[in-house]
Parts: structure tokens; C-alpha cells; sequence
């Protein structure tokens, strides 16, 4: 790929635009940064690249830049629907993301995983599986580094194991992993892709250019993802935490199974494996048959599988204080995630929820309560919504805070020893905090700093 001298505009400086600078400029292109932050609000992002001749364009996005430029790399948390982007596509300029340009530029093998839930999780399992296979692995994508980062570094004989989100995906155009999974499909971030319908395509583009050489990995438990089958012209293989299949990966007699081309292989006994919970059998099954496609030895997934101990921010444990344990689940950025954490709670549960309205219903997550959760504490700008939504389903027990550190505080009131507390908000965290670690981080911090009353 010769961007050499070719003038192109990078959208969004985020987490994503920085290192796209840096290789860019490295390869010799002309760069041209946009960012809805003026010159003195980026003056920290701009420090970064200081050594690099870029040219800065903040404080919103003009139409008329996309007019000069040959490319246009698009941060994913910027929409497409921006007049810019739009002129840029009417121009006949290619519009792409950070994961298609890192595609481009290695021949590196990779293994991609996407799904409303469970992605960090199984993506970061896999990294561990195909390192214990023996394979150099950059576990990278929505997880780590930028993939844009680690380029540089890969070889044909590493591995990428990547975490994609919808918004990664649609800007996708010639990406193509040799293995991808996609996890489960529920509701989420309506606001941005409008339909139901519109999301389901954004993440089928995770196979959309594999052929038959490739393999597509589906949960059979899933009725929207176990329909994608007849879109693809990959092998198709199915997990399921419900059912024996007669080829793929699944539960017999507690057994993790892998079956295919008529031979049985039993992985693991599920209680060994470290990570509790449901939804973690289905992630160890998806990242187990991926692994096994890529040829991977039977001890090694075992292997993982067993000393995996999960990944931060997704039902982390945090402290122990005053006979409570507290729990970080700020990964839980949607209704069927948490419901997944809440499921997992074995103790009465006082739990935070609440955040950045993605335009989802709560009815679902307030009827897995049961005798589990005792009280909740609401937090941002949902919090009245999901408090509207518990009242009309009988559940009286919440409670308002303006702030994590508030809401902190009242759990720690509340809470009787025995209790778990549980921040899993069910909502992104963009209303009150630059991402979800931030949010679990703050909330780790603010836990800790109870011990001075234990």
C-alpha cells in the first residue's frame, strides 16, 4: 500500500487516530488531522505526534476537507453520517477505519471475534490459548493496543487475535481473518446503527470476504447468529452450552467437547475451568473451537482454559471489606452483559447501574432480579428511565446518586455482611466518564478507599 505523498484525513484523534498519525506519516503520506476539539483543547494529543509535520483541523468537521484528500481513515466512535463523510463518499474518496488499514499493511494471519457480549473475554482466552500453543500473539483490536500499533511488529508466523466492535466493522471493505466468531447478537447501540437490521450487517462483515478455505465460528444458542450461517462462504461451525451438535463445539456429561470430521475430543471438565459463570462456558467454547481450527493442540487449550483468570472490568473481583465483596463489572455496557453478571451473583446483590442512554429497554434486566438483587443505585442519565422501568415491574428497592463516589458510598450503607455489591451499569459509560475503565477504575479506587472504615 504506497500512501507516499498522498494527502489523507484521519477523523477523530481518540484512541485510534494518534498511532494511525504515526504510521501514516511514517509511510510518508500527507496527513491532515480532524478532530471536533480545537487546537488548544488537543494540545496533549497534539504533544504526541509534535515530532511529525501534521496538519490540525479542529473545532468541528468541514465539509470542504474532504474535497483535497485521497483517503479518509475514520476513528469508530465518529459516525459516518457526517457531512464530511458523506461529501467524502460523493467525491468517490475511500472511506476506511483503523482496522482495514492495518489489514492492508500486514500479511499476518488473524483471528477475529465480535458479538454484543462476551468479545474482551473470548478474545483475550484466545490470545492466551495461542500462546500456550507456542505462537507469537498480538491479542489486540477494541482490546490492548491498536492492531495499527503492533503492525510493525507481526511476522507471517505471529498470530493477530482481535476484539472488533460494529462500529470497527463498518468500515471494514477488504478485511478478511482466516478464523472469526461472532459471539451472540442482542440490542445495542441502536442510536447509532437506527435498526436491528442494520447492526446484524455491520457485524457480518467480519466474514463477508472469507471463502472456503476460512472458517466462521456461530453460537447455535443464539437464534439471530445461528441464522448468519447461510451468508457465508466459509466453514461454518457452531458452539452450544445447550445442546451436543454433531460437529463443533459443546457440553456432554460437564465435558467441553470439540467434534469434527467424526472424531471426538474431550478439552476439559467445565468445573476446572477458573472463570465462573454461564456465559464464560460459551466463551471458553467459541475461543476452544477457534483455537482448534487454527490447528491448535488439544493440552494447550486445555491448558488455558484452566489458568485463564479472566479479564479486568468484566465481574472482577475487587475487595473483600467489612465481610462484602464487591465486584467490578463496568464492561457491562449493555442490558444482556449485565444480565449475564447478575446471573453469576450467588449472594444477596446490592447493584449500580445506570449511564449513557444507547436507546435500549431495561424490562429484561429488571426481571432477572429475582431474590438476587436486594437494591439498586442508580447512576447518569438513565437513571431515571431504569427506575421508571423497575417501579412499573414491582421492584421498589432503588436509589438515586449524582455521582460514582455517591453511589459508592450508599452500597457501602446498605450493604450488610454476607452482600455482594455489583457495579454492572447496563449502559455505556460516555455521559459521566471517557470510557468503561475509566468508570471501573474510578469504581476500584473509590471501593478501596472504604478499607479506612473496615
Amino acid at each position: 500500500m504506497n500512501l507516499r505523498d498522498r494527502r489523507v484525513l484521519i477523523v477523530g484523534a481518540a484512541v485510534t487516530g494518534i498511532p494511525v498519525v504515526r504510521q501514516l506519516a511514517d509511510m510518508g503520506a500527507k496527513v491532515v488531522l480532524n478532530d471536533r476539539k480545537s487546537k488548544e483543547e488537543a494540545v496533549e494529543l497534539l504533544e504526541q505526534i509534535k515530532e511529525y509535520n501534521v496538519e490540525y483541523v479542529g473545532g468541528g468537521h468541514p465539509v470542504e476537507l474532504s474535497e483535497g484528500v485521497d483517503l479518509v481513515v475514520m476513528s469508530p466512535g465518529v459516525p459516518l453520517e457526517l457531512p464530511m463523510v458523506k461529501r467524502a463518499y460523493e467525491l468517490g474518496r475511500e472511506v476506511i477505519g483503523e482496522i482495514e488499514l492495518s489489514y492492508r499493511l500486514t500479511n499476518t494471519p488473524i483471528a477475529c471475534i465480535t458479538g454484543t457480549n462476551g468479545k474482551t473475554t473470548t478474545t483475550a482466552l484466545l490470545g492466551e490459548i495461542m500462546r500456550a500453543s507456542g505462537r507469537r500473539t498480538f491479542v489486540t483490536g477494541n482490546i490492548g493496543h491498536t492492531m495499527i500499533t503492533e503492525v510493525k511488529n507481526s511476522k507471517p508466523e505471529d498470530i493477530f487475535v482481535l476484539e472488533v466492535s460494529s462500529f470497527q466493522l463498518e468500515t471494514t471493505k477488504d478485511f478478511r481473518p482466516q478464523v472469526a466468531a461472532i459471539l451472540n447478537i442482542t440490542p445495542d447501540h441502536l442510536d447509532r446503527h437506527k435498526t436491528m437490521e442494520n447492526y446484524i450487517n455491520a457485524k457480518c462483515k467480519v466474514f463477508e470476504n472469507q471463502n472456503a478455505g476460512d472458517y466462521l465460528i456461530l453460537n447455535w444458542d443464539n437464534e439471530e447468529t445461528a441464522q448468519l450461517a447461510v451468508r457465508a462462504e466459509s466453514q461454518v461451525y457452531y458452539f452450544s452450552r445447550l445442546r451436543e451438535l454433531s460437529e463443533g463445539a459443546y457440553i456432554e456429561n460437564d465435558k467441553l467437547v470439540i467434534k469434527m470430521n467424526g472424531e471426538k475430543h474431550i478439552v476439559i471438565d467445565i468445573n476446572e475451568i477458573f472463570i465462573p459463570g454461564k456465559h464464560n462456558i460459551e466463551n471458553s467454547l467459541a475461543a476452544a473451537l477457534m483455537a482448534f481450527c487454527m490447528g491448535v493442540e488439544i493440552a494447550a487449550i486445555s491448558k488455558a482454559l484452566r489458568e485463564f483468570k479472566g479479564v479486568e472490568h468484566r465481574i472482577e473481583y475487587v475487595a473483600e471489606i467489612n465481610g462484602v465483596i464487591y465486584y467490578n463489572d463496568s464492561k457491562g455496557t449493555n442490558v444482556d452483559s449485565s444480565i449475564k453478571a447478575v446471573e453469576t451473583m450467588t449472594r444477596p446483590t446490592i447493584l449500580i447501574a445506570g449511564g449513557y442512554d444507547k436507546g435500549s429497554e431495561y424490562h429484561d434486566f429488571i426481571k432477572t432480579f429475582g431474590s438476587t438483587i436486594k437494591e439498586m443505585v442508580l447512576i447518569g442519565k438513565t437513571a431515571e428511565k431504569i427506575e421508571k422501568t423497575a417501579h412499573d415491574m414491582g421492584f421498589y428497592n432503588t436509589h438515586k446518586a449524582e455521582s460514582l463516589e455517591e453511589a459508592v458510598k450508599k452500597c457501602s450503607e446498605l450493604a450488610a455482611q454476607g452482600d455482594c455489591v455489583l457495579l454492572s451499569p447496563a449502559c455505556a459509560s460516555w455521559d459521566m466518564f471517557k470510557n468503561f475503565e475509566e468508570r471501573g477504575n474510578i469504581f476500584k479506587s473509590l471501593v478501596l478507599g472504604l478499607r479506612g472504615n473496615d
